[in-house]
């Protein structure tokens, strides 16, 4: 049997399943050549805590940086320099020595600005009672103003001329605030400052192949359920949160052969605005979420029980999994937790064509009205249909328990 080299992590959820535990489990039980991330920003919130107590929330660098594992930003991400200075000051200070040294950033990926996060702000502020749920950290205005002014949009290779990457900001700038008016946000030499810091602070490059060259981990963000084109539309995030952009990668540098690793909690969670169909709102106050309180932007930390009928579509729209990563295995042995594997309306979830918009608007609609049937909680791997790799019951990696070989 040929081991698969690669390991692909997605979240088969609304995000917020795990996949940072179980990314710094991978990088410290085996040989990581470089942890890969795929797709969204800074508004990841990926929580590591180490055997000795050290936590921290991993955005944008990746989930192995304790271990020393060296984090790639593919050209899918939107990268905030400033959030990520801070990032790396606070991996400095829990011991890593030079956070940036282990980084590597594609020229062709996007650069999140001061304006992009204040008009992403002024956006769901404007929607009143119905936000979508964003995080309020620009990744989605990001994207959307790439796609309607492709000439203006910064790129992390932008740095490397100061010209370009002036002209570039004072488009930005202009045209955001002459659509939405004055933006809070520094002077434009301010932020050209900060920018042109980061492009020399990092390694940038034009593919993902020197890290490849060894078995790699691609982290994924927010939860196939938020994804761009397959989630409940409009409270979606404006990124492919499935496995397609790191098949991507791996297409264009060799296609090695990589094992497609889904990850779920014991229970459903979702964090803001949208459908979650088993939410309970007992469930919700017994089991609080200690780094996921309630957002500003984002809003309030729901939680429910396990969503068969929503995690088989996750499975189903990603193309198959070829095993699960179970999270949170404690609660269910403290909790009567249950499961929905149909609601009284219907036991499937029927993909449409991707990128089809109204029709994910009218799934929105059918979820918003229906009712779980529930059973006892039973066999999650059963429930899904895939071999149960990995099991946690706890926040660090000693509390894994490997079911499945070597990977």
């Amino acid at each position: 049997m040929t081991l698969p080299r690669h390991v692909l992590v997605v979240d088969l959820g609304y995000g917020d399943a795990g996949k940072g535990t179980i990314v710094d489990w991978l990088c410290a039980t085996r040989p990581v050549n470089a942890v890969i991330r795929f797709n969204g920003g800074a508004q990841a919130a990926h929580n590591v805590v180490t055997p000795d107590g050290r936590h921290h929330t991993f955005a944008q660098f990746g989930s192995g940086t304790l271990h020393g594992v060296p984090t790639h930003l593919s050209r899918f991400m939107m990268i905030d320099p400033p959030a990520l200075a801070a990032e790396a000051e606070h991996l400095a200070a829990l011991g890593v020595p030079a956070p940036f040294e282990l980084l590597t950033v594609d020229r062709q990926a996007l650069l999140t600005t001061p304006w992009h996060r204040a008009a992403n702000r002024r956006r769901e502020a404007a929607r009143g009672d119905d936000r979508h749920g964003s995080c309020g950290m620009g990744v989605g205005e990001t994207a959307a103003f790439a796609l309607a002014h492709p000439d203006l949009a910064v790129r992390a290779g932008d740095t490397e001329s100061p010209a370009t990457l002036a002209r570039k900001l004072c488009g930005i700038r202009d045209a955001l605030t002459a659509e939405l008016g004055p933006l809070d946000a520094p002077p434009v030499a301010d932020v050209a400052d900060a920018f042109r810091w980061f492009g020399t602070a990092v390694r940038l490059v034009s593919s993902a192949r020197h890290v490849l060259e060894g078995p790699c981990v691609f982290e994924g963000a927010q939860g196939v359920l938020l994804d761009e084109w397959r989630g409940w539309h409009p409270y979606t995030t404006w990124s492919t949160t499935t496995f397609d952009n790191a098949e991507t990668l791996l297409a264009e540098n060799g296609g090695d052969d990589a094992l497609r690793l889904g990850v779920v909690r014991t229970y459903t969670t979702r964090h803001g605005a949208g459908p979650l169909v088993t939410e309970d709102p007992q469930l919700t106050a017994a089991l609080p979420e200690r780094h996921n309180a309630h957002g500003p932007w984002q809003g309030a930390w729901r939680a429910g029980h396990f969503d068969a009928v929503a995690h088989r579509y996750a499975v189903e729209v990603c193309g198959g999994v070829d095993a699960l990563a179970v999270t949170h295995t404690d609660a269910a042995d403290r909790h009567d937790l249950k499961m929905c594997l149909a609601y009284e309306q219907l036991d499937r979830i029927v993909p449409g064509e991707r990128g089809d918009l109204a029709y994910q608007e009218k799934l929105t609609q059918i979820l918003a009205a229906a009712t779980p049937v529930y059973t006892g909680f039973g066999s999650v791997g059963e429930a899904l249909g895939a071999p149960v790799m990995v099991t946690s019951h706890g926040p660090a990696y000693p509390d894994k328990t490997q079911l499945l070989g070597p990977w």
